[in-house]
């Protein structure tokens, strides 16, 4: 039975023009109490019998890698791992050393998601990102010089500036590096970010579809060329190197979440921590639980839920009754393919997956009246990028 364990660490040096994220550049000195408060959580779901055996566990942020490695190892000790799990952590190329990625080895730590987001030094200008691109290539060394055969690079594409010429020097520039993971996500413009305001003031032109959708296109042509496989919207890999808790996520595995704002799923419940890493050491310190709020899905929602997250991968979902036709349909426009009673995306058809997905519910998947004030994670994911879970690569 898989289970896993997100880690939320919120520490950043600097905070990129687009982050809507849980992340703060001037509280760095409560890391020390943030990762004794976190361990203490631990505790507290261990002794509610929450806490068990994680197949996977995952340090992400915010910039997990400025955590100093004794900090991040004494919140990993807390956690009992399955044997051969998979422990990833989120690094800044221009973070990490061979010191410090030795340091990660040496406490059980064995794929690293490195977030490159660009090659083209000017479009990282654009989006406030403070490495370059030989950081990039030094930091992939240390990585293998260090035993690390499992990571990903972390894209985002369509920032302001970006070319399609500099998308595909991008992906030409990485696929030469060999990774065994490749993350590819369109740049989503969120409400009252520095990017935002900037669009908003003229500066920097809004992001078009169009491109957006070409840029998408050639991410899937080279990186399926390059022998990575795609197994969810905006992830490839080879084989056998998927990233095992991403993949918990969409198959509505059960996780922890650890730190404020993580999100956790444990009992057919979703729940999330305060937002700000004072309130969740404060609580921890004071014996209390950091949780903000739930929701528990009845079974109608639940299945909708799993609709939405399985045709969003390679296994695609199992579709029928009222939604029948509206299947055939995609696949006539060439949106979707059957393998055996299982409806796939085509790459088209990844393009369009929140409309495709919209039209399966609305054509009656699963489809059921809602309690007032319920919320379905599964209706939320339409319309916009990611959606539930909270994107981890």
């Amino acid at each position: 039975m898989t289970f896993g364990v997100y880690l939320h660490v919120p520490f950043c040096a600097k905070r990129c023009d687009y982050c809507d994220f849980a992340t703060w550049t001037d509280r760095h000195h409560l890391m020390e109490a943030y990762a004794a408060a976190c361990v203490a959580d631990l505790g507290r779901h261990r002794a509610g019998g929450e806490l068990r055996a994680a197949t996977s566990v995952f340090f992400g942020g915010g910039t997990p890698s400025l955590l100093p490695p004794p900090l991040l190892a004494r919140i990993l000790e807390a956690v009992p791992t399955a044997p051969g799990a998979e422990v990833t952590v989120e690094c800044n190329p221009d973070t990490v050393d061979r010191e410090r990625l030795a340091a990660y080895r040496a406490v059980g730590v064995n794929r690293l998601s490195f977030g490159v987001q660009s090659m083209a030094l000017h479009v990282l200008a654009t989006l406030g990102r403070t490495h370059d691109p030989a950081g990039v290539e030094q930091a992939v060394a240390a990585a293998r010089a260090e035993g690390f055969d499992n990571f990903n690079l972390d894209l985002i594409y369509g920032g302001a500036g970006e070319s399609g010429a500099d998308w595909e020097r991008t992906l030409e520039s990485i696929l030469a590096l060999e990774p065994p993971h490749v993350s590819a996500y369109a740049l989503t413009v969120e409400p009252g970010t520095p990017l935002a305001r900037r669009i908003d003031a003229g500066d920097v032109a809004a992001r078009d579809d169009g491109d957006q959708a070409g840029r998408c296109r050639a991410a899937g042509t080279r990186l399926e060329a390059a022998g990575l496989r795609w197994y969810e919207i905006s992830n490839w890999s080879l084989p056998g190197r998927e990233c095992r808790h991403n993949l918990l996520y969409w198959h509505q595995g059960e996780y922890l979440g650890i730190g404020c704002a993580a999100h956790g799923h444990t009992a057919g419940r979703r729940w999330w921590n305060v937002r700000t890493p004072e309130r969740y050491i404060g609580l921890l310190a004071r014996g209390e639980s950091p949780e903000a709020g739930s929701e528990s899905l009845d079974p109608p929602a639940r299945a909708d839920e799993a609709a939405v997250l399985a045709l969003r991968t390679r296994s695609g979902a199992a579709v029928g009754g009222d939604a029948a036709p509206v299947a055939d349909q995609l696949v006539a426009d060439g949106l979707a393919g059957w393998e055996g009673n299982r409806l796939v995306l085509t790459r088209r058809g990844r393009l369009l997956a929140n409309e495709a997905t919209a039209h399966l519910l609305l054509a009656g998947t699963n489809r059921r009246s809602k309690r007032p004030g319920q919320s379905s994670a599964a209706t939320e994911t339409i319309g916009r990028a990611g959606g539930w879970p909270p994107r981890e690569p």
